[in-house]
């Protein structure tokens, strides 16, 4: 009997060793500190809660010189990752890195600063937004790049200010928002065309890519009350989520209807947002305020609202098994940036990381 409860024991003290393993989880993540011309990769241990810079890398040509890298993406691999570096002279590249090592690979160069971008896991090409701060205030382009060869194929004419792009879960288009004219915009992922513009104001008339082609986008006539910057599809349902930036809410499009559907009032200048890999929440960067919200999209409520280490909030990066956040804030001046680490069940910030200056883009990498 003795040996029969001694082993039970032995059992019992396996199977939750095991569980407890299963459940400790390191996270990696990479975020770009544009005002240092760095990239750091974050390492955060869920079991002790701790996380830190594991490795920084320097990026950029000039040392002398403020670069800015500002968007990131990883390949569907998890071997490369790629950086826009957007203050270019005139024009910003993207650059190529392996993953691991981080041994510069190649670059390419792209339009006027070019910024946020998402890789297609079905193409293996990468669809890069040119947002053009520092240019003249006209139509932009996206471009898409070949990220094997990281040869650029082509220049997709778009909106003023475009910004935030992602492809959606099929793969076959790319959606992105053009800030200064208030437009979702479809973008073919094989055909590397617009298919669809869609008017995000609240009395503007629905009119497709063709209708918008009639327009002079270079009259800025038009003044920008939405001011998008961000755009994600859900992973399951025909609906993209945007952040509306000057308006301070959310807007949700129906992409089978080409219709809003409904908006959500936020906190100020919401700004950056991902939707969780379940599809049940979304997580907002309110950059006005320095805070994120946690929103339950099923019932349309903020769950919470957590104010950031710092000010000037950026990106969101959320972990595929949806159990964490990750922040990245800019910080103010001369402060240094930071990654804030966000637990999903329990709805509350759980570690805070300092980096470089300005942090902005970031991605998730792997866990394991």
């Amino acid at each position: 009997m003795y040996f029969i409860k001694s082993l039970l024991t032995l059992v019992l003290f396996c199977a939750l060793a095991f569980t407890d393993s299963v459940f400790a989880q390191d996270y990696y993540v990479y975020v770009a500190a544009e005002s240092d011309d760095q990239v750091q990769l974050i390492h955060f241990n869920a079991e002790t809660g701790e996380a830190a810079v594991s490795e920084t890398i320097d990026v950029g040509v000039w040392p002398q010189e403020n670069e800015g890298p500002h968007g990131l993406t990883i390949s569907s691999d998890g071997k490369y990752w790629f950086v826009t570096i957007a203050h270019g002279t005139p024009y910003g590249q993207l650059w190529k890195y392996e993953t691991g090592t981080n041994k510069f690979i190649a670059k390419v160069e792209l339009g006027m600063f070019p910024a946020s971008m998402d890789y297609n896991p079905l193409t293996g090409l990468v669809y890069v937004v040119n947002f053009n701060l520092h240019g003249d205030m006209k139509p932009s382009t996206l471009s898409v790049v070949d990220s094997e060869t990281m040869m650029r194929l082509a220049d997709i004419p778009v909106g003023i200010m475009p910004h935030g792009t992602r492809i959606s879960p099929e793969g076959d288009v790319a959606y992105h928002v053009s800030m200064m004219t208030d437009e979702l915009y479809e973008i073919d992922a094989y055909q590397l065309e617009v298919k669809r513009t869609l008017s995000l104001g609240q009395d503007s008339p629905q009119m497709d890519h063709f209708q918008k082609e009639a327009m002079d986008h270079s009259n800025m006539n038009h003044s920008p009350v939405e001011k998008p910057t961000w755009a994600d599809p859900h992973p399951s349902k025909p609906f993209v989520y945007i952040a509306g930036n000057g308006s301070n809410e959310i807007i949700e499009v129906d992409t089978k209807k080409w219709e809003i559907t409904r908006r959500f009032n936020t906190a100020k200048g919401p700004y950056n947002l991902e939707v969780s890999h379940n599809g049940k929440l979304l997580v907002v960067s309110y950059k006005g305020e320095g805070a994120v919200g946690i929103w339950d999209l099923e019932k349309g409520e903020e769950l919470a609202y957590i104010e950031n280490s710092r000010k000037v909030t950026h990106g969101v990066a959320i972990t595929p098994d949806n159990k964490f956040a990750f922040i990245s804030v800019e910080g103010i001046g001369g402060e240094p940036g930071s990654v804030d680490i966000i637990d999903l069940k329990k709805l509350e910030r759980v570690d805070v990381v300092e980096t470089g200056k300005q942090a902005g883009g970031i991605v998730f990498w792997k866990q394991k």
